[in-house]
């Protein structure tokens, strides 16, 4: 998706959302990135205390990684588009910090032995609110910001609807919205999106076991890859367009109505997958 931006290297990322904040914030806090991904990582990599290392293959660290890289773009076009209102620079820091722990609720503690944090797929953002809470806090971040940063997460959450969801200002919820939108254009733009639906489908069969077999969405991997090209069609196009009120299109160049990297990558992950289930047929036809 990204050439110039290795997103399974968190350096990578870091580096590129760090020139993001300083060409948006004259006054940027120089340490203000590295510290932010230094937490996120610890925690992805179990130094967080109390917790063991993310151990869910598809809402991993690149996970994370995806989602942060397509936020700080899309910020960035933004103001480059002299929206209104302006985001500061602390709303573009809670963003940031929002969506390196909005898939924190994966995490297990190290008391939890039993399979992995897949399980928790259905109460995973309350859980990453729940962990935000209790990394931020450690961090000295005040109790109004967190809010922010939970509600941002909030965003994140399949089936909620968005302006339900408590901001104490505009500036906020449009961090909150933009949140969410790179949370779905970030992975399902990513090389091996179509590649990990199988791996996707393995979170979500764990996470029916764990809460009962009626929680189940999909009943086999080539299930889920069937209706993936509607769940964009029928859920994140319009999503992404109405209750993200069309953020995305910060994305394109020239904004706001050229060509847009993450959208196109999409369509040719949709046709990657088409030609996939076709490859799956006729397989099955030979026997």
């Amino acid at each position: 998706m990204h050439p110039w931006v290795n997103t399974r290297d968190p350096l990578a990322v870091a580096t590129r959302v760090h020139a993001d904040y300083v060409f948006l914030f004259p006054d940027n806090d120089p340490q203000f990135v590295s510290r932010a991904f230094g937490w996120a990582i610890d925690a992805f990599r179990g130094r967080f205390p109390g917790y063991l290392p993310v151990d869910t293959r598809y809402h991993d660290l690149e996970h994370t990684l995806q989602g942060t890289l397509c936020l700080s773009q899309l910020l960035r076009g933004r103001a480059e588009a002299e929206a209104t209102p302006p985001l500061g620079k602390r709303a573009f820091e809670l963003a940031i910090l929002a969506i390196l722990l909005h898939d924190t609720g994966y995490l297990k503690t190290r008391t939890d032995r039993s399979g992995t944090g897949a399980k928790y797929t259905k109460t995973h953002v309350s859980r990453s609110c729940t962990f935000a809470d209790h990394l931020l806090r450690h961090k000295g971040v005040s109790d109004r910001e967190i809010l922010a940063v939970q509600s941002m997460i909030r965003c994140t959450g399949m089936g909620t609807n968005p302006s339900s969801i408590y901001f104490d200002s505009e500036e906020h919820r449009i961090a909150g919205y933009a949140l969410g939108t790179a949370d779905l254009l970030g992975q399902m733009a990513a090389d091996d999106y179509v590649d990990k639906l199988p791996i996707l489908f393995e979170e979500f069969k764990e996470s029916s076991r764990f809460n009962g077999a009626e929680s189940e969405l999909f009943t086999s991997a080539e299930d889920l890859m069937r209706r993936t090209p509607a769940f964009w069609a029928r859920y994140v196009q319009p999503k992404i367009e109405s209750d993200f009120v069309g953020l995305f299109r910060y994305l394109a160049k020239p904004k706001p109505n050229g060509i847009n990297p993450y959208i196109e990558r999409i369509l040719v992950n949709m046709t990657k997958l088409e030609d996939a289930l076709d490859e799956l047929e006729r397989k099955a036809a030979i026997g």
